[in-house]
């Protein structure tokens, strides 16, 4: 009798544990700002003055994308009885949770609710307006590490010296580039143990960390959620003497935790766009994300390569509108490079977002980089940095390398901190178009490291003489031929004058340096060129009044 009782009991349980219903999440989208309390007069409600700076800066006026959701329609979802998630105010919506599905014929009877999408399974309100500017799922630790150790007069590097070598940081450092002044957001799926790293302390000590949120669960970070964004971080602010240093050190910080590592639905790219947001109005440059979306736990939720048209995706929209308001947004391009998907993933497609891809130590593409190109054809990835043996610190303590384009993608991030403090009133689309210009593969890109790997060196010296259009102009110097193999021929159009001509590698190594005579009279022929190696080199030519700054290749 006893036996049977517990049986009675147990299914008893279990019925009642089956008739609950999980609740479900939802994305609400709404119809306008109509009687918003909130004005485009007044940004200071909602913009802090630093977002409100980067605006003015860059020429970008405050417009209706900037106000956040009316207050009273996200009162009156809530009063249906569910649970209010997050806002985006970039794609005028909530995200809901509710277990009575019955709720959602209330909300969608409200007059200021354009629809609602069950499970955020569908694309996007297809009349949404795209701005005008126009995955990282798994990574590979191992504990051997058999890289490049180097250090300068300010830092030593370690064995993350080569990754920033590589992209001409040190000589960045060098001139007093490290990042300060410039706020970068970083949109992961956790960082555990951030809190307690020593590689962070100095972020710690000296204020650089300005704040946290965690969009998952709607509270400041706990750092104990997952390891990933802890790796990620030290890639640009990790300072480490002799182990790790970021490639923006002095930088500000901003931890925002948008991706849970749990699971994958397509949830998580509301998030991310939410986060995006805070990023935003908290007066954030750039934006890092080592996060990609393509395929989801729900397979009903599956984006397809024609979705990677930077058009289509929740988080591709809201990468791009990022962009718009100024900031930099640079993404990890994936990991799917030998898998049946091996294109790209978004927000990565966007075309205001610098994709980026992976390389090893030696430059050279590897093989679980995502490629491009979009599905419309676009180059992508944009441009790529170390990713293979990347050197980071560990959460669970000590250091060594990791692999993906998780770590290629912040490696670049910090850079572009770096370039961007060199360069602080240029557009942040100058800032994009340098740093692909500077690219080993400019004159050659593909769909595997799309313009190659950037000279930041190189980019800031694009940025002296770039136009509005982001152009170089170069228009006093002319240079042929170019590719050369022996020698270069100058025409200048300026007066005559005593100036310094030099030509710099890869490495940021002035390999030619000569003294010569500038005039709009004669030209000037550069001969005993042909011991230098092939590749691509920098020819700048330094006068009292000008810097003109031409790219060359070496056949």
């Amino acid at each position: 009798m006893k036996k049977i009782f517990s049986t009675l009991l147990f299914s008893f349980i279990s019925l009642i544990i089956l008739s609950q219903v999980a609740p479900e999440k939802y994305y609400v989208a709404f119809t306008d700002k109509n009687n918003s309390p909130y004005s485009i007069d007044n940004p200071s409600e909602y913009l802090s003055q630093e977002s409100i700076d980067r605006r003015s800066i860059q020429g970008i006026p405050i417009d209706e994308k900037d106000l956040p959701v009316n207050p009273g329609y996200v009162q009156g979802v809530a009063q249906i009885g569910v649970t209010i998630l997050n806002r985006t105010k970039w794609l005028n919506g909530v995200t809901i949770e509710t277990d009575d599905p019955g709720k959602i014929d209330l909300i969608n009877a409200l007059p200021y609710v354009k629809h609602v999408v069950k499970s955020l399974v569908v694309k996007p309100d297809p009349d949404f307006e795209k701005p005008f500017f126009t995955n990282e799922s798994y990574i590979t630790n191992t504990e051997h590490f058999s890289g490049y150790s180097g250090s300068s007069r300010f830092f030593d590097y370690g064995p993350s010296y080569n990754q920033i070598n590589m992209l001409n940081g040190v000589l960045m450092h060098e001139d007093g580039y490290r990042g300060e002044g410039m706020t970068i957001a970083v949109l992961d799926a956790g960082f555990d143990n951030a809190d307690n790293m020593a590689v962070f302390d100095s972020l710690w000590n000296n204020g650089q960390i300005l704040g946290t949120y965690d969009f998952v669960n709607r509270c400041p970070v706990t750092f104990n959620q997952h390891f990933h964004g802890s790796m990620v971080l030290s890639c640009m602010g990790g300072n480490y003497p002799g182990e790790v240093i970021g490639t923006a050190p002095k930088a500000n910080y901003w931890l925002f935790r948008s991706e849970d590592g749990n699971s994958e639905y397509i949830i998580e790219e509301y998030n991310w766009v939410s986060a995006a947001e805070f990023a935003d109005s908290a007066g954030a440059d750039i934006i890092n994300s080592s996060l990609g979306y393509t395929e989801f736990d729900d397979p009903s939720q599956n984006h397809t390569y024609q979705d990677m048209d930077g058009n289509s995706t929740p988080v591709t929209i809201g990468a791009d509108v990022a962009a718009s308001r100024g900031m930099i947004v640079v993404n990890s391009a994936g990991n799917q490079g030998t898998s049946f998907w091996f294109y790209l993933c978004a927000p990565s497609d966007g075309d205001s977002v610098m994709g980026v891809g992976a390389v090893d130590a030696s430059g050279n593409y590897v093989f679980f980089s995502s490629r491009g190109p979009s599905y419309d054809g676009r180059i992508k990835p944009n441009v790529a940095a170390q990713g293979q043996d990347a050197y980071v610190a560990y959460p669970t303590g000590g250091y060594g390398s990791a692999s993906g384009t998780s770590f290629s993608s912040p490696i670049i991030a910090g850079m572009v901190a770096c370039l961007w403090q060199a360069n602080p009133y240029k557009h942040n689309m100058d800032i994009f178009s340098a740093i692909e210009q500077s690219g080993s593969q400019y004159l050659n890109p593909d769909d595997m490291l799309g313009y190659g790997i950037p000279d930041f060196v190189e980019a800031k010296n694009i940025l002296t003489i770039i136009d509005s259009k982001g152009n170089i102009t170069n228009e006093g110097l002319i240079v042929y031929p170019n590719p050369f193999t022996a020698q270069i021929n100058l025409v200048f159009k300026g007066e005559s004058e005593n100036a310094f001509l030099e030509i710099i590698d890869y490495a940021g190594r002035i390999v030619v340096h000569r003294e010569i005579i500038i005039s709009k009279k004669n030209n000037l022929t550069i001969n005993n060129l042909e011991n230098l190696s092939k590749g691509v080199y920098i020819l700048r030519v330094i006068s009292s009044g000008q810097i003109y700054t031409k790219k060359l290749i070496k056949n």
